[in-house]
């Protein structure tokens, strides 16, 4: 067995604005250093002191997080639990060239970039193919940085109109019931759509382009029959499509367009015995000329650590067989 010895490593903190973004609010962001390695951490004036058997460790992400300060970004517990997660894997966030690519600013005037290697990848696969398929876990950012790069194209002219469609699938309740017109009772799940497009272009602004039918937010079921020419067209929620249903939207492209299918495999809420339409995708399509399938994973997550930790739990969760469900039923 490996003897680690105690060690303690000095670290000079070489600007000190930068110290309450490095520390974190309440030194957070050294209490989850702490949390990862077995070390000690003591802040001492211009210094950082680390004592323990993982200090080296520790001081290589502490100088990966000092390089981020100091190139202009801004650090917040996400990023410190990424970096950390990179180092476990012998990468690096600044080698990696993550945060580069500015996908489009908000009408807040805030950059929107991809935050992970994954999202990065995804970004930049989608600016160079015309269909993609965006498959990850809940919170990696599939719907948002394709609402952002369908922004980006509409506004540099490459596309005319974007169209974002979900198939409205019932989780325990019929559409008939619920109140409201058509509209009002497939609006809920139109939502999250709805909320990408305001946080980047504004409500207003939104609303105008929605008007002028530039911008469409759609039930999958209206995308029947039509041929879609120089748009953008993303497909949100796509593990709830039939077959039937991802054969209908992908032969809906048109002349100077580009489709983005998005979807969590994991969170599949068609009914029992029907196949989904993005698994039977991706053993159709995989390998055909300029379809690209990306695949992110828990650690391109960027929500609340939590959910990465619920991910993982879940996903070691052994599956009971249908007679054990039946028995404890």
């Amino acid at each position: 067995m490996e003897n680690l010895q105690i060690e303690e490593i000095r670290i000079k903190i070489d600007d000190e604005n930068d110290n309450d973004q490095l520390f974190g609010n309440l030194d957070v962001n050294l209490k989850i250093i702490q949390d990862n390695y077995d070390v000690d951490i003591v802040q001492r004036q211009d210094e950082i002191i680390l004592r323990g058997k993982e200090a080296a460790k520790a001081e290589a992400v502490i100088d990966e997080l000092m390089a981020i300060l100091r190139s202009g970004e801004v650090l917040d517990t996400q990023k410190v639990n990424y970096v950390i997660s990179l180092k476990e894997k012998g990468l690096s966030y600044r080698e990696s060239n993550i945060n580069k690519d500015v996908i489009c600013f908000t009408h807040r005037g805030k950059a929107v970039r991809p935050k992970t290697i994954g999202q990065t990848s995804y970004s930049r696969s989608v600016k160079s193919h015309d269909m993609v398929f965006g498959i990850g876990p809940a919170g990696t950012g599939k719907t948002y940085i394709a609402v952002a790069l369908a922004i980006n194209a509409l506004k540099n002219k490459e596309v005319a109109k974007i169209i974002l469609a979900r198939p409205a699938v019932e989780a325990g309740e019929r559409l008939g019931f619920l109140p409201g017109d058509l509209q009002e009772k497939v609006d809920p799940y139109l939502r999250p759509l709805y909320d990408a497009l305001y946080d980047i272009l504004g409500r207003e602004s939104t609303l105008r382009l929605k008007e002028r039918e530039v911008i469409e937010v759609v039930p999958l079921a209206y995308m029947r029959g039509r041929t879609l020419d120089n748009s953008f067209i993303i497909l949100d929620e796509a593990q709830n499509t039939t077959r039937e249903q991802m054969k209908m939207f992908l032969t809906r492209l048109g002349f100077g367009s580009k489709a983005v299918v998005t979807g969590d495999i994991t969170q599949i809420d068609l009914p029992k015995g029907k196949k989904s339409g993005l698994i039977d995708a991706y053993h159709i399509l995989d390998g055909v000329t300029d379809i690209e399938f990306c695949f992110l994973k828990d650690s391109d997550v960027v929500r609340h650590p939590l959910v990465r930790r619920i991910i993982n739990a879940y996903d070691q969760r052994v599956e009971p067989n249908e007679e054990e469900e039946e028995e404890r039923e």
